[in-house]
């Protein structure tokens, strides 16, 4: 049992399995569209962090607004997620999953104040962030050529999209650039050795940048 746990992409099943609990939840008590319920179960609401309620970093990526974003995000979630957990391992991979979706949701806080936002987006981006990195650190894999240069047409889309639209701009360019960095942070044993030095300073980075998006945040 615990061979084939190792060897399925485990933690990108649980993380679908949890958000759709949630969705299921809200759903049954007030609606995952009513903006009062979802500011209840967790979204990003950025009045609220300023007053202490800084798990609302945390909670906004397991809150989907409407099934239609629940669908898109949960099957991103699998296809992206099935490879990226066999290539970076389970520890890795839940690692960059969780903090690249903390980190776009900071960048949300302090860009997007006066904004309610939820979504596992902030997180999905992170992952295609670590893609860019694949392709940027192992440039003699044709497979991981291929698909960093389709996940960067993915997010170029993205992003032209978000411009006129209603979309967590910022919450996505947070998760993608701290995606990235965090790609080198937690290294790649599986294809290969990331130079200690790129990991110190991508971790410098990162920190660094989310700091001081923080102290804005706070500040502004």
């Amino acid at each position: 049992m615990l061979q084939y746990l190792k060897n399925k992409p485990s933690i990108t099943y649980t993380l679908i399995i949890l958000n759709i609990v949630m969705y299921i939840i809200m759903t049954l008590f007030g609606g995952t569209e009513n903006i009062v319920n979802l500011v209840r179960f967790g979204a990003k609401y950025s009045p609220y962090i300023i007053n202490g309620q800084y798990w609302r970093l945390i909670t906004p990526m397991f809150i989907h607004i409407g099934l239609q974003h629940l669908l898109i995000n949960m099957i991103t979630l699998y296809f992206l997620g099935t490879l990226l957990e066999n290539i970076f391992g389970k520890t890795r991979f839940l690692m960059i999953y969780l903090v690249s979706g903390i980190c776009g949701n900071i960048a949300s806080f302090a860009f997007n104040f006066s904004s309610i936002s939820a979504g596992a987006s902030t997180a999905l981006f992170g992952m295609f962030g670590s893609f860019l990195m694949l392709g940027e650190s192992f440039r003699r894999n044709p497979y991981l050529q291929t698909m960093s240069r389709q996940v960067f047409l993915l997010v170029i889309l993205n992003i032209l999209f978000g411009m006129f639209g209603n979309s967590d701009l910022a919450g996505h360019l947070g998760g993608l650039v701290s995606g990235f960095l965090l790609g080198y942070v937690v290294g790649v044993p599986n294809l290969g050795r990331v130079p200690k030095v790129k990991r110190i300073v991508s971790f410098v980075i990162l920190l660094f940048i989310n700091l001081i998006i923080l102290n804005f945040g706070f500040t502004s």
